[in-house]
């Protein structure tokens, strides 16, 4: 067996018999870490017709039972698609301080303890016990180890045959076999390899907790994310309370719903109506707001918009977006001076979502060109409507998805005046009461009936 020396790019895989200073493939700066891998003879395959093959028949194939694990957090098992399938592997990223380890610990409360265990490879046990203590309610029969060897990680999933089992993190394991440090590509492929192999053995449902780069991608390699059965997002500001969970990948489940949390001094609180949350903070009679109804997943979701257009002091007026695409907030400034008319080359440009929320839906259009005519000209919108649309090139008001979603939120919060794009009322297969409907096919016509 011939021992060789390598250097692997821990951004993207790429391989390198030196080392560099920038990623030929990728481009990132001082990314190669030297690996020692062995060459191995390959095995030589068996002749044909000899009793190896067990390929079977689809018919013949028995359906194991789909019954679920419920977590007892109703936001998480929305996310996962009703519960915990058994054995399968499961995902979990987000930022640092973002609350992966809290949602694990917090999981626990609801399994049973003695069918759950929990591996820590960054905190000590003494650690654990005092956040147990914070978040109040975790069971004192709940199973922990402190350890980073995945070997006897393994070992312990194989003989205590827990139902749940949660790796926190995946960064922080390491096989004694690979000659590479913790949280190397070739580590973090090998231990998930290793995990996937023994949740589907065992049936035990194993939670990995990973990390993402400073770009917010899951760090390791994207082989990663292919292993897994679901990819589990958790996102949030540090300046916010708010999370979100939701689903990039799921192979038991819709990747279109989200789970929404506030987190406070006790850990994760789930957030039943977040409509109500967000509009809290709502001040009424002001310029430069605007309320919209959008979709995040299957969930309706009243946000406000909002805009501030101040005379620049600069010869290129600002454009700044927060929790908006920038080129999106470009296209509609665009689509104002030339269908409208309304000029903004001397102003400078900041919008915002309220709440920390980021939002990507069309349907965000009509009501973000509403809030900035709002803010240029001083003239509050009505309090009581809520505006939504997408705005095409040429200034039409296009139809947008989930309208009924939509126009029930917007009536259960009470609100009593809707502006929507003309080709989604006729498509309404019920009606609203209490919700008075105004259509619009124009940029023009919608913005004469809520602020010009």
């Amino acid at each position: 067996m011939k021992i060789r020396t390598r250097f692997v790019c821990q951004q993207c895989s790429a391989v390198s018999s030196r080392w560099q200073g920038k990623c030929h493939n990728c481009g990132e700066w001082n990314s190669f870490i030297e690996e020692t891998v062995s060459d191995q003879k390959s095995i030589s395959l068996k002749k044909s017709g000899s009793s190896g093959i067990v390929a079977k028949q689809l018919g013949s194939v028995e359906i194991l039972s789909d019954k679920r694990i419920t977590t007892g957090i109703l936001e998480f098992d929305r996310v996962l698609g009703g519960g915990i399938i058994p054995g399968s592997l499961i995902l979990v990223g987000g930022d640092p301080g973002v609350g992966k380890s809290t949602l694990m610990l917090q999981m626990c409360r609801h399994l049973i303890p003695d069918e759950t265990l929990y591996v820590t490879g960054e905190e000590s046990l003494q650690q654990i016990r005092l956040r147990a203590s914070r978040l109040q309610n975790i069971p004192d029969t709940l199973q922990v180890m402190a350890e980073t060897d995945i070997d006897t990680i393994a070992a312990a999933i194989k003989t205590l045959k827990p139902s749940v089992a949660i790796i926190d993190s995946i960064q922080t394991s390491r096989s004694e076999n690979i000659d590479a440090t913790a949280g190397s590509i070739t580590q973090v492929r090998e231990c998930t390899s290793l995990l996937m192999q023994i949740a589907k053995k065992t049936g035990t449902a194993i939670f990995i907790v990973g990390h993402v780069t400073k770009e917010g991608a899951l760090a390791g390699p994207k082989v990663l994310e292919h292993t897994v059965d679901t990819v589990l997002q958790f996102e949030g500001e540090k300046t916010y309370s708010y999370r979100i969970l939701r689903a990039v990948k799921n192979r038991f489940g819709s990747t279109n719903e989200i789970g929404i949390f506030d987190m406070d001094e006790q850990g994760l609180r789930e957030v039943p109506n977040p409509s109500e949350i967000f509009l809290s903070q709502r001040t009424d009679n002001q310029s430069g707001t605007a309320i919209v109804a959008t979709i995040e997943g299957t969930r309706p979701l009243l946000i406000e918009v909002q805009a501030l257009v101040t005379s620049t002091g600069y010869s290129n007026p600002q454009r700044t977006a927060t929790g908006f695409d920038n080129r999106r907030l470009q296209m509609i400034i665009a689509v104002l001076e030339k269908r409208l008319g309304i000029s903004f080359r001397e102003v400078d440009v900041f919008v915002n979502i309220a709440g920390g929320m980021t939002l990507n839906d069309p349907a965000v259009d009509l009501a973000m060109a509403a809030a900035l005519v709002s803010s240029l000209r001083d003239n509050p919108l009505e309090k009581d409507m809520v505006i939504m649309g997408e705005i095409g090139l040429t200034g039409e008001v296009r139809s947008i998805s989930s309208i009924e979603q939509r126009l029930s939120e917007i009536q259960k919060l009470g609100f009593t005046r809707v502006l929507l794009p003309k080709g989604n009322v006729a498509k309404l297969s019920r009606t609203f009461d209490g919700v008075h409907l105004i259509p619009a096919d124009r940029i023009a016509i919608a913005l004469a009936e809520s602020v010009l």
